[in-house]
C-alpha cells in the first residue's frame, strides 16, 4: 500500500484508538502480553485491507478482526497445549482500563470474567466495556441479536453468582 494519504489515515486511526484497542484485547485475554500481541496482530490485517476498511466504519471492523482473532487463538490453544509465562501479576496497568473503569480496582471482576466461557465474555466484554448496543455487538460477534441476549443474561448471571460465592467466601 503506497498511497501516502491512506498511510497517514491508518497512523491517524492507530494514534487516536491505541489505547481503547489495547484496553479491549485486555478484557478479552486478561494478560498484558497477549492482549499487546492481538492488538498488534489485529492492526496488521487491517493495515492490509485499509482501503476497504476506512470506506467503512473503521471501529467496528478493527473489534471484529480483534474477536475474532482472540477466538482463533483459543480454539487453537484448546488442543490441549498450554502456554508458557511468567505470570508476574494478575492486575492489568491503569492504562489498560477501558473508558473510565480502572481495570486494577476490579481484580475480582477480572478473575470472574476469566472464567466465563470465552463468547460469554465477548459479548460482556464488548456490551458493558465497550459501551456497544446488542446489534453492533452482534455484528462484532458474527451472530443474531437474540444470541448476545442470552449470551449477556448467562454471563451476568454467572458474574453475579460468582461474585456473591467470592464475597461470602472472602467474609468467612
Amino acid at each position: 500500500m503506497a498511497d501516502g494519504g491512506t498511510r497517514a489515515d491508518f497512523e491517524a486511526y492507530v494514534a487516536a484508538r491505541y489505547g481503547a484497542l489495547l484496553g479491549l484485547a485486555y478484557l478479552l485475554t486478561q494478560d498484558r502480553g497477549l492482549a499487546e500481541d492481538l492488538v498488534q496482530v489485529t492492526l496488521t490485517k487491517c493495515w492490509l485491507a485499509w482501503r476497504k476498511v476506512q470506506a467503512d466504519d473503521p471501529t467496528a471492523y478493527v473489534r471484529r478482526v480483534m474477536v475474532n482473532t482472540h477466538t482463533e487463538w483459543w480454539r487453537r490453544r484448546r488442543g490441549g497445549k498450554e502456554l508458557p509465562t511468567d505470570d508476574l501479576s494478575a492486575v492489568a496497568p491503569a492504562a489498560y482500563g477501558a473508558g473510565s473503569v480502572r481495570l486494577v480496582e476490579h481484580s475480582d471482576l477480572m478473575q470472574a470474567l476469566r472464567r466465563l466461557p470465552k463468547k460469554m465474555c465477548a459479548a460482556v466484554v464488548l456490551r458493558y466495556f465497550e459501551d456497544l448496543s446488542e446489534a453492533e455487538t452482534a455484528d462484532v460477534l458474527g451472530c443474531s441479536i437474540g444470541t448476545v441476549k442470552s449470551q449477556t443474561h448467562r454471563a451476568l448471571t454467572k458474574l453475579r453468582v460468582d461474585l456473591n460465592s467470592q464475597a461470602t467466601t472472602e467474609t468467612r
